[in-house]
């Protein structure tokens, strides 16, 4: 009897290990969520400050207009040609792999564009990845969708 208990102990110890490795790191996932949801806040504000750090100098901003980096999409937010007054958030879903992040928002976006206020059903696609200074944002994406599109978890 005694030659399985450590063997057995030892498939119990190794296959917890596992499942620890697979389990979500949940303190990074709420830290990314709050970022993606300040992010939204700082948008709104038009908060340059907030944003400049948060944004990689070489990401890309995916809109339904075009495509363009950080330095334009900074610019854009300060000027106000694209206001983005209030992100209805409707569900979020949080994925880490390693030092990167995916975040998918469902909202209801309210942006002035151009003098005319606008609202859009859009997922929004987020990519952040961990340096040593923190989380950045590599990619932004509008995808528009109906408003019953839902983000499967």
């Amino acid at each position: 009897m005694k030659n399985y208990i450590i063997p057995f102990v030892l498939f119990i110890g190794l296959n917890l290990s596992v499942l620890a490795q697979n389990q979500p790191d949940q303190s990074s996932e709420k830290e990314i969520y709050e970022l993606s949801m300040n992010k939204w806040k700082w948008m709104a504000e038009k908060d340059i400050t907030q944003l400049k750090p948060l944004f990689h100098p070489e990401a890309k901003f995916v809109h339904m207009s075009g495509t363009w980096s950080t330095e334009r999409e900074l610019e854009i937010i300060e000027s106000g040609s694209i206001w983005y007054k209030n992100a209805k958030v409707h569900d979020t879903a949080v994925e880490l792999f390693g030092n990167t992040a995916l975040v998918w928002n469902r909202i209801t976006l309210t942006a002035e564009v151009r003098g005319n206020d606008v609202v859009t059903e859009f997922t929004v696609t987020e990519v952040y990845q961990k340096d040593n200074s923190g989380w950045k944002m590599l990619a932004l994406t509008f995808s528009s969708v109906r408003d019953t599109h839902q983000i499967e978890k």
